[in-house]
């Protein structure tokens, strides 16, 4: 059986209701076209608007203004949705724990949220890569270090739609990572970016692509897509690629949603007929 899956571009700003609404309007037209599974883009809720500690929830608070949004969502849509990224003043808490376990020192942790149809949160990942780099745009100099504090935890999480391996954004340059996730099972790696222009014309396509191929998986690629502000611009250009590295379903540049059949028998036909993992000698 065949699922549909959903990626949304967004132009996210520094007003969270604003994107909030627009995150809101897109889900909706990707339910509307028949996906179970949505994946928003990075930064979804908030870019640009200042320390993000001021937005930060803990981890599980359903009544927050993000996670409640989303928890919402999810229910209301009966869909799959897996929130790119949002502010946590929390550490993954660990079972056993009373209560998670604070950030320290004015950071957050970048955290990717996955609700079930039940609006019930059932997987977090929190981002590995911080990307720490000079880029040459406008901006110059990125430093996701000074707000972020990076994750140490390789998550997969199943669904309907298949097996799902998490990451964000800048993790998409280090490929042991996605192999780390297929050989928890993955059968789809979604990666909810803020790709910059610059670097995004560069590389964004390519490394995807790549993704897909080498590890046989579907690929589902959430970028936002526009100027956010004076000297941050994104690359867009969202797709979903299938595990012959096909791009199936693409958004250019501003707003939008792409949705794309997942098609498991023909994925598993692939990896029979191509054993990549069994003739691995690394």
């Amino acid at each position: 059986m065949n699922h549909k899956a959903a990626v949304v571009q967004m132009v996210s700003s520094g007003d969270v209701h604003a994107n909030l609404h627009a995150a809101s309007r897109l889900i909706t037209q990707a339910h509307e076209q028949g996906a179970g599974l949505i994946l928003l883009p990075e930064n979804f809720a908030v870019l640009d608007g200042g320390p993000l500690s001021q937005f930060a929830e803990a981890e599980g608070n359903g009544q927050g203004l993000l996670q409640g949004f989303l928890r919402q969502q999810a229910q209301e849509k009966g869909v799959w949705l897996i929130a790119g990224s949002l502010p946590l003043s929390t550490r993954p808490q660990i079972a056993g724990e009373v209560s998670p376990e604070q950030v320290s020192g004015g950071r957050v942790r970048p955290a990717c949220l996955v609700f079930d149809p039940q609006g019930e949160m059932v997987a977090r990942y929190d981002k590995m890569h911080l990307f720490d780099v000079q880029v040459d745009d406008r901006q110059a100099q990125y430093s996701e270090s000074r707000s972020f504090e990076p994750g140490s935890q390789v998550v997969c999480v199943d669904a309907p739609v298949g097996r799902i391996g998490l990451s964000i954004c800048y993790d998409l340059r280090f490929p042991e990572l996605y192999r780390k996730l297929l050989g928890q099972g993955a059968e789809i790696l979604t990666v909810p970016s803020a790709f910059t222009k610059v670097t995004g014309e560069a590389h964004w396509e390519v490394l995807l692509r790549a993704r897909a191929i080498e590890n046989q998986c579907y690929v589902l690629a959430a970028n936002q897509g526009g100027v956010h502000n004076a000297t941050r611009e994104t690359w867009g250009h969202s797709m979903i690629v299938d595990p012959w590295g096909r791009v199936l379903a693409r958004i250019e540049s501003g707003e939008g949603v792409a949705v794309a059949d997942i098609d498991l028998s023909a994925l598993h036909a692939l990896r029979s007929r191509m054993p990549i993992q069994s003739h691995r000698r690394l």
